[in-house]
């Protein structure tokens, strides 16, 4: 398990790492916080996430042992770019980065000459919501967690990331590749945002709220997004996105063509196939490891 000694530096005190700060403080830790707005720093102080706080970046790095990068992804890129000098020699630097290609082999490269390890995580938990007034711990307990390393990175720091992980009570814990991640995400969960923005749009009624049933509530729920954000992430991805989207398109046409021709032996073969795939997801889901 993590040493109580370790100290934990949050670099963006939203959601997530408000979240994160929250947590590890629960836990016992001694944590710091990094935020744009002195009234950030202020919530987090006055709800007991963070020991110490401040808008400024400087020597307060350093007193860090580990440093989690709450933000979004190129900015960053761009923070490591510009203050990785103030890292404590031996700190230990993750993220949250919902999309790993074009940023982590970025990072690992920019501190390739320091005593400092970057390796990435994704916690895959987070509301529709944001800002550190939205932090909750509990979001954790049903949520996966993936630690990504590369050849770069030390079994010390990955199993450091699966403690962390167990510490804040997360569900379960993978380890997946760059690689491995980006198509998974692609589809379980960029797709899925996709979808629902795109059903959102797809009619202007105003009313819906009036007649609506659980099925478009459900489905829809993702569609209240953070357009910055998502929008970073998708470009990032782009390739493996446009991917999942043409194999979504073709599965939508091929039910229209089903539905078009009357063929209810196509038809009910389709919902006994989604039926079957979606008990073993309900089977499996939920499994702590």
């Amino acid at each position: 398990m993590i040493s109580k000694d370790t100290k934990f530096l949050i670099v963006g005190l939203g959601l997530l790492g408000g979240s994160y700060a929250m947590g590890l403080k629960q836990e016992g830790y001694t944590v710091y916080g990094l935020a744009r707005r002195q009234e950030t720093i202020d919530y987090a102080l006055e709800h007991n996430m963070i020991d110490e706080g401040q808008i400024e970046v400087n020597e307060f790095v350093s007193k860090a042992d580990v440093v989690i990068f709450c933000l979004y992804p190129k900015a960053m890129v761009n923070w490591i770019k510009e203050y990785k000098h103030l890292f404590k020699k031996g700190a230990l630097i993750s993220d949250v980065s919902g999309v790993k290609t074009n940023i982590v082999d970025v990072v690992q490269e920019e501190l390739k000459d320091m005593d400092v390890e970057f390796i990435s995580c994704h916690p895959m938990a987070g509301r529709e919501t944001s800002g550190i007034e939205y932090a909750n711990t509990e979001m954790f307990k049903k949520a996966n967690f993936i630690i990504t390393p590369t050849k770069y990175n030390t079994q010390p720091a990955i199993e450091f990331c699966h403690d962390l992980a167990y510490t804040l009570h997360f569900n379960h814990i993978s380890i997946l590749s760059i690689e491995e991640h980006d198509h998974m995400i692609g589809f379980l969960s960029q797709l899925c945002h996709v979808i629902a923005v795109s059903l959102m749009n797809t009619h202007d009624n105003s009313h819906l709220v009036e007649y609506t049933g659980d099925s478009f509530r459900d489905l829809t729920r993702i569609a209240q997004i953070n357009e910055n954000m998502w929008t970073e992430l998708f470009l990032l991805n782009k390739d493996i996105l446009l991917d999942e989207t043409d194999q979504f398109i073709a599965a939508i046409s091929h039910f229209r063509d089903a539905l078009a021709n009357e063929d209810e032996q196509e038809m009910k073969r389709l919902f006994i196939q989604s039926t079957q795939r979606r008990k073993l997801f309900n089977k499996n889901d939920g499994k702590k490891a």
